[in-house]
């Protein structure tokens, strides 16, 4: 079998996924808790994620309390990988989206799930493919259906 894919999903698809339930974003994090492929995270990527969703012009939008955040940040936490020690980058023309890059980076992940145009402009850093969600869904939704016939098979 196959090893599950790896990837960082930056908080542009962490706040997605916790404001449109029925999403693509959403629907990532439903594949990775179930196992299909690996999620890292970093602390960065977390308080960055909180930070967002505490704008007030999200939360005149959006109805969800403190509280709804603080569960949705605990539980990515039990479902991800938190890596730390991250290296010194500096690749993004926005120096906040490197500790994207270096969480992928320290976590050897082959992909940074993204909506964020400054990373998804890079394509490629060394051995990391940047892409939207609906293309990694794309990839997960493929490596999930040959798992099943495989499964199917034994």
């Amino acid at each position: 079998m196959p090893e599950p894919l790896r990837a960082v999903i930056d908080s542009t698809v962490l706040v997605s996924a916790f404001l449109t339930e029925g999403g693509v974003s959403a629907e990532l994090l439903r594949f990775a808790r179930a196992g299909v492929f690996l999620v890292f995270l970093s602390e960065d990527i977390l308080t960055e994620t909180e930070h967002t969703l505490g704008y007030d012009r999200i939360r005149e939008r959006y109805t969800y309390t403190d509280d709804d955040v603080a569960d949705f940040l605990n539980r990515l936490r039990i479902a991800a990988t938190l890596v730390d020690q991250l290296p010194e980058l500096a690749v993004v023309r926005d120096p906040n989206d490197d500790m994207v890059v270096a969480t992928a980076q320290r976590a050897q992940a082959a992909y940074i799930v993204t909506r964020d145009r400054d990373l998804l402009t890079l394509q490629q850093y060394e051995d990391i493919t940047i892409i939207t969600p609906e293309a990694f869904i794309a990839i997960v939704r493929e490596q999930e259906a040959s798992r099943t016939e495989g499964n199917s098979e034994t």
